[in-house]
C-alpha cells in the first residue's frame, strides 16, 4: 500500500483529522510468535509521541522479566530526567503465576487476575495513560478469570484518547467484534519445535 493511502474512503463523517485521533482496541493473537514483542514495539513509539505508557502482563510469572521491561523502564527514567518521551509504568497483574502453576492456588491466581483488570479499569475511567499493553490478558478471560462481557463494556465506553493492545492466543470472539486492528501471528516454523530452547536476546 503506497504510503499514507487507504483502500476505501471513509464514509463516516469524520473529517482526516477526527480520524488520526480515534482511540484504537488493537489485538494481538495466534500461535505464532511475536505477540507481545508487536505491542511492546507500539510502546516504544508511543513513548517517542511523548504518551504515558501503561503495561500490565496478567500471565507470566512476577520474577519473569522481559528485555523491553527494562529498555521501557530506562526510557520512563529517562523522561522523568530530561522530559524527552513519555511516562512509563510496568505492573505485573498477578501473584507470581507462571506456566509450571507451582506458585498458589488457581483461585489465587483468578483473584489477583481481577483485581488486575480493576486497576486498568479504573485507569482507563481517569484516562491516566494513552497506550496500554495487557499482555497475555486473552489468557484469563478465556479460563473465566475475569468476565469478558465487563472488559468489552469498559474498553467501548473507555473516555479521551487512549488505545489498548491486548495479547494472547485465542482472543475472546466478544474483544473481537470491538477490536479496531486484529492480527493474527502465524507460526510456520520455530527452533521450539526441534526442541531448542529461548535464547537470550529472542526470548526476553
Amino acid at each position: 500500500m503506497p504510503r499514507g493511502q487507504v483502500p476505501v474512503t471513509a464514509d463516516d463523517g469524520l473529517t482526516t483529522r477526527q480520524r488520526r485521533t480515534r482511540p484504537l482496541v488493537v489485538v494481538h493473537g495466534g500461535a505464532g510468535k511475536g505477540k507481545s514483542t508487536a505491542a511492546f514495539g507500539l510502546a516504544l513509539r508511543g513513548w517517542n509521541q511523548g504518551w504515558s505508557i501503561g503495561v500490565f502482563q496478567f500471565v507470566k510469572s512476577a520474577k519473569w522479566r522481559v528485555g523491553e521491561q527494562t529498555a521501557l523502564e530506562a526510557l520512563g527514567r529517562l523522561h522523568e530526567q530530561t522530559g524527552e518521551g513519555g511516562p512509563v509504568e510496568w505492573h505485573k497483574m498477578g501473584s507470581g503465576w507462571s506456566w509450571s502453576r507451582t506458585q498458589g492456588s488457581t483461585e489465587d491466581h483468578a483473584a489477583a487476575a481481577r483485581e488486575g483488570w480493576a486497576e486498568v479499569a479504573r485507569r482507563l475511567a481517569e484516562q491516566r495513560h494513552t497506550l496500554y499493553v495487557l499482555d497475555e490478558f486473552t489468557y484469563v478471560l478465556k479460563w473465566g478469570w475475569v468476565d469478558a462481557a465487563e472488559v468489552v463494556r469498559v474498553l467501548r465506553e473507555r473516555p479521551g484518547y487512549q488505545h489498548v493492545v491486548v495479547t494472547g492466543r485465542d482472543p475472546d470472539p466478544r474483544l473481537l467484534e470491538i477490536a479496531d486492528v486484529h492480527t493474527e501471528m502465524t507460526k510456520v516454523k520455530h527452533p521450539f519445535d526441534q526442541g531448542q530452547k529461548g535464547q537470550k536476546g529472542i526470548e526476553w
